[in-house]
């Protein structure tokens, strides 16, 4: 069981990428990290510290519930995007173990999915 993000465009060609829900978790809690914060302290992820003491444009990935939620609109996605890539191109720049590396092609596979619904005027979907 995991979770898959794709474009919303209802053509079922289009890529995706997808986790397993402690993959997804551990990814988000890295790129928190890049932004300066811990997800742990997040409310909705175990802390008490709101959304709006944070100001990241990765806000409406990191803050989405693993099952349901609503779509990234295009306008979120190419918020994302940009900081998304910022934070790849800092971590291909360090060298670390088999989660680093795959982290980066996670992030790598979600900025395609990112630039197609951007592209396709379509929403990030959840499944």
């Amino acid at each position: 069981m995991g979770l898959v993000l794709f474009p919303g465009d209802g053509d079922n060609s289009s890529p995706d990428v997808s986790w397993s829900y402690s993959g997804f978790a551990a990814f988000r809690r890295r790129l928190a990290e890049a932004e300066g914060f811990a997800l742990s302290e997040m409310w909705g992820f175990g802390g008490e510290r709101p959304w709006s003491e944070v100001s990241t444009p990765l806000e409406p990935l990191l803050d989405h519930p693993d099952a349901g939620g609503e779509d990234l609109s295009p306008t979120q996605c190419a918020s994302v995007l940009v900081r998304l890539e910022a934070i790849t191109d800092q971590w291909a720049r360090k060298s670390g173990d088999q989660l680093h590396q795959q982290h980066i092609e996670d992030a790598r596979q979600l900025a395609g999915i990112l630039r197609l619904c951007i592209e396709k005027d379509a929403p990030l979907a959840f499944l």
